[in-house]
This record gives C-alpha cells, sequence and structure tokens, in this order.
C-alpha cells in the first residue's frame, strides 16, 4: 500500500462533530472536532487508513480537528529513510546512551501515572490536563489494543520518560510522551529524544514515518516538531513536503 493513498475501509463508517469549544492551542479561538463514532472499536485496519488522513488517536477515540474558519492544525510526518539528525539531535542521543528503553502494552502502571502526575502539575499546571487524576490518565493513554504501545525510558532503573506510541502499518504515531522534569535532567531533553528514538525504532522496523501530530505555526509549544528535517505536511489528501520556515 502507498503511504500516500489511504485504503478505503471495508464498510461505511460514522462520524460526529463536537459543538464548538474552546481552542487549546490558540487563545481566543474556538474549535470544532471530528471523531469516530465511539461505538466503532478502533481496530487496526480502520486506524490504518484513517491515520493516512491525519486522524489522531486519545485513549479509544479517533479524530482530527473539523474547524469552519480555521486551519491552523497541520497534520506533520517524518520519513525516517530521509530524515537527517541535527548535529544538536546527535550530540542529544550520545548524551543518553546510557538510558535504557523498554517497550510495553498500554495498559495501566501505578509508576507510569505517578511520573504523569508529577510532569502534569510541574510543567503543566495552567493547561488541559490539570489537575491529573487516575481517570484521565486511563482514558488518555491506555488502551488494551496490541498496537497501542508504551515506551519506557529508565535511567539506572529510575524510570525518567514515558512515551505512547501507535504501531501502525505504516509507521509509528507519536501520542504524548512525558518525562521527569528534575532539573538535573533538563540537558537530556527528554522529549526530542523520545520522538528521536521513534525514529530509529521505524528504521530498525522498515516503517516509513513517524506521525508527529498537528504542528501549528502560531503555538510556541510545537516549535519543536520543525526542529525534525525533512517533514512532510498533509494537504488535502495528498502528503508533501512541507518547505522550510
Amino acid at each position: 500500500m502507498s503511504s500516500n493513498a489511504p485504503r478505503q475501509p471495508v464498510r461505511d463508517l460514522r462520524f460526529f462533530l463536537t459543538v464548538p469549544h474552546a481552542c487549546s492551542y490558540l487563545e481566543g479561538r474556538e474549535a470544532t472536532t471530528l471523531f469516530l463514532d465511539p461505538q466503532e472499536s478502533p481496530g487496526q485496519g480502520v486506524y490504518d487508513a484513517l491515520a493516512l488522513l491525519g486522524f489522531r488517536r486519545s485513549g479509544r477515540h479517533l479524530y482530527r480537528p473539523h474547524c469552519d474558519a480555521c486551519n491552523a492544525c497541520i497534520s506533520v510526518r517524518i520519513p525516517v529513510a530521509e530524515f537527517a539528525p541535527s548535529r544538536t539531535q546527535r550530540k542529544l542521543v550520545n548524551r543518553n546512551a546510557d538510558l535504557t528503553l523498554q517497550v510495553r502494552p498500554a495498559l495501566f502502571d501505578a509508576e507510569h501515572y505517578a511520573l504523569y502526575a508529577h510532569y502534569v502539575r510541574t510543567r503543566h499546571a495552567d493547561g488541559d490536563m490539570y489537575p491529573p487524576s487516575h481517570e484521565q490518565y486511563r482514558t488518555f493513554l491506555t488502551l488494551d489494543q496490541d498496537y497501542a504501545r508504551l515506551l519506557e525510558f529508565r535511567l539506572d532503573g529510575r524510570l525518567v520518560a514515558v512515551s505512547a506510541f501507535d504501531q501502525l502499518e505504516h509507521g509509528l504515531s507519536a501520542i504524548y510522551t512525558f518525562f521527569d522534569p528534575d532539573p538535573e535532567l533538563e540537558r537530556r531533553s527528554l522529549g526530542t529524544f523520545a520522538v528521536l528514538s521513534l525514529v530509529q525504532r521505524a528504521l530498525d522496523q522498515g516503517l516509513p514515518h513517524v506521525y508527529l501530530g498537528y504542528w501549528i505555526r502560531e503555538c510556541r509549544k510545537m516549535n519543536y516538531k520543525h526542529s525534525f528535517r525533512p517533514l512532510e505536511m498533509l494537504d488535502g489528501r495528498h502528503w508533501r513536503r512541507m518547505i522550510a520556515l
């Protein structure tokens, strides 16, 4: 299957639109979200096809922005065979060479939740995820599906980061990464290293892409995504190379 030609689902699917709500990324804007019928199980084949059309996963829901007056959210992905790490990124890989990585199913783990709660309280106390709770964590990052995975990062046995990702037919989809906000770990740039680790994993598996979700030009928190070059963007139903800013 071509990674630019989504395979059509074998049956009709139902989608719903949310009512307009405050945008999580751009202040003063309203957003509307298109999502797959919650009664549908987000099985592998449907997910593979919808991911090529810019859909993302949150818990058991597949969704994408569908705003009438705004198209700021741009789906982006890394073509891993062409990825050229910058000098800074190469140094970052070497700096984290002492970390142990392990893939686990996307199931609830008390140690993972404790790190997530600490991360949200420390780094995102002004965001939608605050205050953290067990229920919020479960509905956001856990899913009992074979394609849903968690990548652990440990330093001498200490859990320092967890990256949730999905194993797709045509790549890996980065869902969310949380990490220990200890200032002593800041030089490791664990969020960026998590993406680099997924790129390497995709290369090792012969998968063509790592999906990074949505990039928004006006959102400062999204700037890190543009540091991975080259980058491809979804333009309608077609993926094309994103030109330099």
